[in-house]
């Protein structure tokens, strides 16, 4: 009878790992062995209040992958094994990783999941090596921005010919009304 609660516990784990799995942009899988609580608590903070990192048993983190439909991430379920699902930016995710590691070298990333498809360690880095959204979405709004200006003159330089033409006509009538008149 002990065993039902611990049953359940692991059941409840599982379950809540799943809808983390499905619920992150990204997830990425790290071993962090040899860190200290300190040193979590401030990977924790580093990472923002859009990643939630959390330290899990292998055998349920492999279960609620799968049960996620989540594949390709067995291999990776080796050591103890910490998981920082993604719900926001996964390059500022990555980033923050990546710069965690370099200063803390027993921290290594392990690969993760990216758009449902296994990612390696290497495509971690690769992705932490990308510019955030924000700055994409600002290259693109400036890129946009002066195609459309390019537009608006491109546009507008006939319309101001017609109207320098139409004046000029105008002016010659008026030249040559008065010239009539006299």
């Amino acid at each position: 009878m002990a065993d039902k609660p611990v049953r359940a516990d692991k059941a409840n784990a599982v379950a809540e790992l799943t809808e983390h799995f499905r619920n992150s942009a990204a997830t990425v899988l790290t071993e962090y062995r040899g860190l200290t609580v300190k040193q979590i608590t401030e990977l924790r903070r580093s990472l923002g209040k859009e990643t939630k990192y959390s330290v899990s048993k292998n055998t349920l983190a492999k279960r609620a992958a799968t049960d996620a439909g989540i594949e390709g991430l067995d291999t990776l379920f080796t050591g103890p094994t910490a998981l920082a699902f993604v719900s926001g930016d996964p390059v500022e995710a990555a980033k923050s990783l990546r710069a965690f590691a370099k200063a803390h070298p027993v921290l290594v990333i392990k690969g993760g999941v990216f758009e449902g498809k296994s990612l390696t360690a290497e495509e971690v880095n690769k992705l932490a090596d990308l510019e955030s959204r924000e700055v994409l979405l600002a290259k693109l709004a400036g890129a946009m921005k002066g195609n459309l200006s390019k537009a608006a003159a491109t546009f507008q330089a006939p319309l101001s010919q017609a109207v320098r033409l139409v004046d000029a006509l105008r002016a010659e009538r008026e030249k040559d009304g008065s010239a009539e008149a006299a």
